[in-house]
This record gives structure tokens, C-alpha cells and sequence, in this order.
């Protein structure tokens, strides 16, 4: 087994997400699983672990990281419109497994970082992931599936892997590590995103409620349907011209009273 298959380091990206109610700033769940889990195969295999963030180095959610075990915060300084891909890709090169969330919560976050960084790492990605073993060189991973079903995949390291909600390990916070732990600016990410010119920022707002038909099926019915894979019925529309398809939909908003026009 050479250097690339021992795990030797292990890095853990955490971001800063928003209170759903007040708008603070705090850390994330998923990020805080992922470190949960970062720092339980760092014990067992005795592995360095770096604490990566790319953003602001004064963000008061990174001492909740402390908080959670952290033992020290890099923080990869960035503004809102630079991207952070190739600085966060060069500082982990060498780095055996790569742990973080599935994506943040600021609001509507496209949870593409894991993929993009995999692909500038040239490795592999394991997405929602609910726990994480090393057997023989390679991240053996419980991934979680739609319909309460799950799956045993492997990876070969060095591999990212991006962490589910609902993974079962549960973050301690204790004040007294964030007083032990430290927060230390690193490189400048120096590459603007390409599609920053394009942004439109403006206050997060509350997501938009989706229009769902009114469910006339018994709850038998219903629980049957969750954990089955039958089709639910519909209509899928391929041929035609934009207006028929457009009269489909609107037909079918109109037959559930979703809307009064």
C-alpha cells in the first residue's frame, strides 16, 4: 500500500450558513456531520486533519466550528464573486480523503462545489453520504437513496466525499474547544468567477411555495406509494409544438384548481 492509499491527511471544507429565522450567521449541519465523522476516522487511523473554509477569516460561524471540535480553521480568503475551486484544489493536493457537506444553508445554494472540486482534484465523488470506513485503501461509504433504501459503495483513495442531512453522527458543541482552537487566514483565492458579471445579489427571501395537486387517495394508498417504485401516474409530452404543451400544463393546473384562470 503506498502513500496515495494510507490515510494520512484528511480535510474537512465547512462554510457558513444563515439561521433560518434571525439570518445569522452559523455553521451548517451538513459541514458539521462531515467534520463529526472527519475527526472519528482521524483518531481511529491516526491521520492529520485540516479545517478548510473559503470566505471571510473574521465570519462568526467558523467559531462554532471550534466549537464542534475543530482543532484549527484555514481559512482560504475569498470575496463573494471569486472562485474558490482552484485555490481549494491546489491546497489539497496530496490530501488522502476529502470530507464535506452536501451543500450549504445560506438559502439557494447550488451545492456544486463537491463536484466541481472532484473534477479539478481529477478523483473520484461519493454524494450523500450517511458514514464513512477505510477498509484497504479505499472510503467505503453507506450512501443514502430516495424511499428510505440505502447502498454500500466503494472509492479508492484519494476521494471527496460529501456528507447526507441525515447522516446518524451527532456534533458535540463545547465553548471550551473554541477557546483552545485557533481561526488562521492561508492563500488568497485570485480567480473571479466567469459568470460573476451575470449576479444579481439581493436579501434571501423565503423559497417559493411549489404548486402540489390536492391528494385524493386513501392513506393506504399513499403509503403504498412511498415505498414502492410504481409509476404515479401523468402524462409525458414529447411531440407537439411549445403552444400544445404549453395547453397540456395549463389543462392540468386548471383540472386541480391550482389556478382560477
Amino acid at each position: 500500500m503506498n502513500a496515495a492509499t494510507r490515510l494520512e491527511r484528511i480535510a474537512v471544507l465547512v462554510s457558513a450558513g444563515r439561521h433560518r429565522v434571525s439570518g445569522a450567521p452559523c455553521y451548517s449541519r451538513n459541514d458539521a456531520s462531515a467534520l463529526e465523522i472527519a475527526r472519528t476516522l482521524a483518531q481511529a487511523h491516526g491521520a492529520d486533519l485540516d479545517v478548510l473554509h473559503a470566505g471571510d477569516v473574521s465570519n462568526p460561524a467558523l467559531f462554532d466550528y471550534l466549537a464542534l471540535g475543530a482543532p484549527r480553521i484555514e481559512v482560504i480568503e475569498c470575496g463573494e464573486t471569486d472562485d474558490p475551486v482552484a485555490a481549494l484544489a491546489q491546497r489539497l493536493s496530496g490530501v488522502s480523503l476529502v470530507l464535506t457537506g452536501t451543500r450549504a444553508e445560506g438559502m439557494h445554494d447550488t451545492g456544486m462545489l463537491p463536484y466541481r472540486l472532484a473534477a479539478e482534484l481529477e478523483c473520484t465523488l461519493i454524494d450523500s453520504a450517511l458514514d464513512v470506513t477505510i477498509e484497504a485503501g479505499s472510503a467505503v461509504v453507506t450512501q443514502f437513496m430516495p424511499k428510505g433504501l440505502r447502498r454500500r459503495v466503494a472509492a479508492a483513495l484519494p476521494c471527496v466525499v460529501a456528507v447526507h442531512p441525515q447522516s446518524s453522527v451527532k456534533p458535540r458543541y463545547a465553548y471550551a474547544r473554541a477557546q483552545q482552537g485557533a481561526i488562521v487566514p492561508g492563500v488568497t483565492a485570485q480567480r473571479p468567477d466567469a459568470d460573476a458579471p451575470l449576479w444579481t445579489l439581493t436579501p434571501a427571501t423565503r423559497k417559493p411555495v411549489k404548486l402540489v395537486a390536492a391528494e385524493k387517495r386513501s392513506g393506504h394508498a399513499r403509503m403504498l406509494m412511498a415505498t414502492t417504485t410504481e409509476s404515479r401516474g401523468g402524462n409525458v409530452v414529447i411531440e407537439g409544438t411549445s403552444v400544445e404543451k404549453a395547453q397540456v400544463i395549463l389543462s392540468y393546473l386548471r383540472e386541480h384548481r391550482l389556478i382560477d384562470y
